[in-house]
């Protein structure tokens, strides 16, 4: 990974502001939207090792307050344990995303989170399921959200419909998505070292990245007050759902050449 080319540098730091300003606004979509764009101008696999510090960073600062942090976790331990074996499973099996397979996994996880994202309602989970069988079920979403990452770099589906469906508060809703986005972050990067994706190089890389990932999340937590939440989310899946579109059909079409 080389990042002495000015004009793609310029284009990773505009990509890496623009994720941190929709991660400030609605609190997730930096891995998403990082790898979405990335991914049309390097390999997934750099495009994964790219994000690793950015997203560990803003995923930490969003798993606070720390008073409150062993509650959450502790509802959600079952699914945290399921994504780190998951997306160590999925590296084992599968590598590190690369190839055209990976571009079109990569656009149908788009696609379909931005299909939930504006028709999909939030999930429940029945007031009665005992505490064992939730902490079950979550593990089950945990493993599949491990698989989907180890394949694409991204780690929302099916992870947010779960931790919508614990009803939980806004603020617990928040701090879940953190703790959640960072055990994925880490598993991430466990699984691309394990297959030789996240060298030193690699490393300083997204290190450097951190800075517009966080001047961008900066901005966006500006304009959270100042711009309509459901006009923004429109926006956002409607190009998340365009861009995975592409995506897949460029993979499709290379593959059948």
């Amino acid at each position: 990974m080389t990042l002495l080319d000015p004009a793609l540098l310029g284009a990773i730091v505009a990509v890496f502001v623009l994720a941190g300003v929709v991660k400030g606004v609605v609190g997730l979509g930096l891995p998403t939207i990082s790898m979405a764009l990335l991914a049309l101008v390097m390999a997934p696999a750099q495009a994964a090792a790219l994000l690793i510090v950015p997203s560990l960073i803003t995923n930490l600062w969003q798993a606070r307050p720390w008073a409150t942090l062993g509650a959450v976790l502790r509802r959600i331990a079952g699914m945290q344990a399921g994504v780190y074996a998951g997306t160590l499973a999925g590296a084992l099996w599968l590598g590190p995303p690369s190839g055209q397979w990976a571009g079109v996994c990569l656009g149908l996880a788009l696609a379909a989170y931005a299909a939930w994202g504006l028709f999909g309602a939030p999930p429940q989970l029945p007031p009665d399921m005992p505490p064992r069988r939730a902490q079950l079920l979550g593990a089950a979403a945990g493993a599949l959200t491990g698989l989907i990452t180890a394949a694409t770099g991204v780690f929302v589906i099916p992870a947010v419909p779960y931790l919508q469906a614990l009803d939980l508060d806004k603020d617990q809703l928040i701090q879940a998505m953190g703790i959640s986005f960072t055990v994925s972050t880490v598993a991430l990067a466990a699984g691309l070292g394990l297959n030789g994706g996240y060298t030193a190089g690699a490393a300083g890389a997204s290190l450097l990245m951190l800075l517009p990932a966080l001047a961008g999340m900066a901005l966006g937590q500006r304009l959270r007050h100042r711009l309509s939440a459901r006009t923004f989310k429109l926006c956002f899946m409607v190009s998340l759902a365009l861009l995975g579109a592409y995506q897949a059909a460029r993979g499709l079409a290379v593959i059948g050449s």
